[in-house]
């Protein structure tokens, strides 16, 4: 289903517009996260703490009260993981976290120390630790302690990666967790990298707001459950059919009148952009920029050996094989999938045959959206918390997934994403998990240099 000579300029305009977002959004953010961190002064103190994964990745959602001398205050870590709260009154300060708002298969490496008493001072920072991981002999470093490379506790929590302080190294348990996680969330994320294929297949676009469908499905999902106080498995059917819903209007309103108007497919891309950046923000001023956890029990752990998965993901993964299932059998066997698969590989022929071009596309942008969807609301249950740049998180990595499996092949996505899935998961046991993503990257320029038309893409012939 790659597309011409035309395909890789496009190819590189996306990559470009990719950087250019980033720009754009990156710095934004961080004056954002800035603005919420404690900074000590004259009448003011602070205890913070940074709280990562056993895997080093940033633990998001977790909700920690400090209780002292001047009253009750609550955190909540964002999305790097970093929790803090200012205080006026210099004293003795409890540190409590909240077990049952921990990751998905997350326990205290130490639950001893939950909760801690930390002596706060005005004018100066206090660091609470409270480490992630199995059990180890060795105690964590206390709070303010001098570490080993001679950081103190609450630096070395920012720095370090906490899956590489129990020293422990690279274990045949840990690949085998590692690699688990690796093919849940690729093929959590295939779902959504599906939808992007079929519409870049089809109409040659880049979408750059894909990733906010899948925020929509995660917060509308958030919304049904702790909002309206819906059943998980109710609210997530609406958050799907709502979002597939957006996709049929999205195209009815704005990318059908732009292709009759024959708009260039790169005018349409940057069109995705400000509409992306315009929906992020959006879900921002409406719900904040903390976590959202789409439902708060504490999960259910299941062991498979010595591997451990929780119910959620367990259950996540079995929809989103049976959904991918249906999509495979939808594009193979029935007679609009066919079609869908005409228009992708020469629209004008697709049309001399008689097949309404415009009707498969309006299908694949629901579907599409749709998809994207349920993959919103299954990685906020895998991820422990959905909140409102989720997707533009993952756009990148959907995007290497397709780069990766071939432009515009919808199986190419599944491939890639699996790929891409077990690259970022494995890639934590040899380099800090704040650096993770950037083996996506790598894959991404290695493809593009050694096979640009991707694993399940067709080489055409240049000039």
């Amino acid at each position: 289903m790659d597309r011409s000579p035309t395909a890789h300029r496009v190819l590189l305009a996306t990559l470009f517009a990719l950087l250019a977002l980033a720009g754009a959004v990156l710095p934004v953010g961080a004056a954002q996260a800035a603005e919420q961190v404690c900074v000590a002064d004259a009448s003011t103190g602070c205890i913070n703490g940074t709280i990562k994964t056993a895997a080093g990745a940033p633990a998001v959602g977790i909700v920690l009260t400090v209780a002292g001398s001047d009253g009750e205050h609550i955190a909540t870590t964002g999305a790097d993981g970093r929790w803090s709260v200012a205080v006026t009154a210099a004293g003795e300060y409890t540190v409590s976290l909240d077990e049952t708002t921990l990751p998905a298969g997350e326990t205290l490496r130490d639950p001893s120390k939950n909760p801690r008493t930390v002596t706060a001072e005005v004018g100066n920072t206090t660091g609470a630790l409270f480490p992630l991981g199995a059990p180890t002999a060795a105690p964590a470093p206390s709070d303010g302690a001098t570490s080993a490379d001679g950081t103190t506790g609450a630096d070395a929590a920012v720095g370090t990666p906490t899956g590489s302080e129990s020293g422990g190294g690279v274990s045949w348990l840990r690949v085998g967790q590692q690699a688990t996680s690796g093919l849940i969330f690729g093929i959590l994320l295939a779902l959504a990298s599906v939808g992007l294929s079929l519409i870049y297949g089809t109409t040659g676009l880049s979408n750059f707001a894909h990733g906010e469908q899948v925020t929509l499905g995660g917060i509308l999902a958030y919304v049904g459950c702790q909002t309206l106080g819906l059943p998980l498995l109710v609210s997530g059917i609406i958050a799907v059919a709502i979002a597939a819903a957006s996709g049929w209007f999205q195209d009815a309103v704005l990318w059908h009148p732009l292709r009759r108007r024959r708009v260039g497919t790169t005018q349409q891309m940057i069109v995705t952009i400000g509409l992306s950046m315009a929906l992020q923000y959006s879900y921002q001023y409406f719900f904040g920029g903390g976590a959202l956890r789409i439902v708060t029990e504490n999960p259910t752990m299941l062991s498979l050996g010595q591997i451990r998965v929780t119910l959620h993901s367990l259950i996540s993964v079995i929809i989103a094989v049976l959904v991918l299932a249906g999509v495979a059998y939808f594009l193979l066997k029935t007679r609009i999938g066919r079609a869908t698969r005409a228009v992708s590989d020469n629209p004008a022929l697709a049309a001399a045959s008689g097949i309404n071009v415009e009707g498969v596309i309006r299908m694949v942008w629901t579907l599409g959206a749709g998809l994207a969807g349920l993959g919103g609301v299954l990685m906020g249950l895998y991820l422990n918390a959905t909140s409102w740049n989720m997707g533009g998180a993952l756009l990148l990595l959907m995007f290497a997934a397709v780069t990766l499996g071939g432009l515009g092949a919808a199986f190419g996505a599944l491939v890639g994403s699996l790929v891409i899935g077990l690259v970022v998961e494995m890639s934590s046991l040899v380099i800090p998990s704040d650096m993770r993503y950037a083996g996506a990257l790598l894959i991404l320029i290695l493809v593009l240099l050694l096979r640009p038309q991707g694993i399940l893409g067709r080489a055409e012939r240049i000039g």
